[in-house]
């Protein structure tokens, strides 16, 4: 009893080298994930969300992927659809996506993902299919199925990754890829004359009268983060709602193929791409 004093009265005077005299307080585990332990009535603050398994991730230090899914699971759970959402993986990065999340994924030959999400809303009207590409799956490969699916009106949602890059093959020059930009197949740099410009996806698809909900949003800082998320709620609720076509695309980190550090990915999203492709609303529904 007097050592236990002792610790106490030490540590109230700022003793360094005082421990605690309190035992650990034990994390409680819930369905959704861990309470927060300093919160009197266990109400949880952070934890992950039921729609996203408990697994290592395979994306790379940095990558935009990760982050992209938890919004996407945290989505899903919010709205409550969980047992009738389907997502259609692409081929690229992100053709995983049916190890993260814990609901009904299905997979899709090279740029034919909105294709395949076609064919399942059409069969299953009830279901809530989404396709989650990357720019090369959906503005190179897939350029076809993207500009019919949305001059179509096809009530699904599109959640499109912009890396400006193509990832999982090696880092090669994508539609997205900027003017001067080096990649492994524009080693002097994206030029205008040769390749083009880098295309806007949304304000390209903006004028077909079937599309209803079209934004660009960014994950370079907490705040961005915060509206690409709402972005995705927004474009689910869309289609749960029956309004129509709906895509959101997100400019995401590749620190990679960019050969920068994750903390410069960040700022080059910022410095580079933002300017080029401005963020926000390029169409509302009426």
């Amino acid at each position: 009893m007097e050592t236990r004093r002792r610790i106490r009265r030490a540590a109230r005077e700022g003793h360094p080298k005082a421990p605690d005299p309190r035992p650990p307080t034990p994390r409680r585990r819930t369905a959704e994930g861990y309470a927060n332990p300093q919160d009197p009535r266990g109400r949880q603050v952070f934890g992950k969300p039921a729609s996203l398994k408990d697994v290592p991730t395979h994306f790379c230090s940095g990558c935009g992927h990760g982050l992209v899914h938890r919004m996407v699971a945290e989505v899903v759970d919010e709205l409550g659809i969980r047992e009738r959402v389907v997502g259609v993986s692409p081929v690229g990065c992100a053709v995983l996506g049916y190890d993260y999340w814990d609901f009904d994924v299905s997979e899709a030959a090279h740029g034919r993902t909105p294709a395949v999400a076609t064919g399942m809303k059409r069969a299953r009207p009830d279901l809530i299919v989404f396709t989650y590409q990357g720019d090369g799956d959906l503005a190179a490969i897939g350029t076809a199925e993207l500009i019919h699916t949305a001059n179509r009106g096809e009530n699904i949602t599109i959640i499109f990754v912009n890396n400006a890059v193509y990832g999982m093959t090696g880092g090669q020059m994508a539609p997205t890829t900027l003017e001067g930009q080096i990649t492994a197949t524009t080693p002097t740099g994206r030029t205008l004359e040769g390749c083009g410009a880098p295309l806007k996806v949304p304000e390209m698809i903006a004028p077909f009268p079937g599309t209803k909900y079209l934004v660009r949003t960014a994950l370079n800082n907490p705040h961005n983060i915060s509206i690409a998320r709402r972005s995705i709620k927004k474009a689910f609720q869309c289609q749960i709602e029956n309004v129509g076509f709906s895509l959101v695309e997100i400019l995401s980190p590749c620190p990679t193929y960019w050969r920068l550090s994750p903390l410069d990915a960040l700022k080059w999203i910022e410095e580079k791409m933002i300017p080029y492709f401005p963020l926000g609303e390029i169409k509302v529904p009426d």
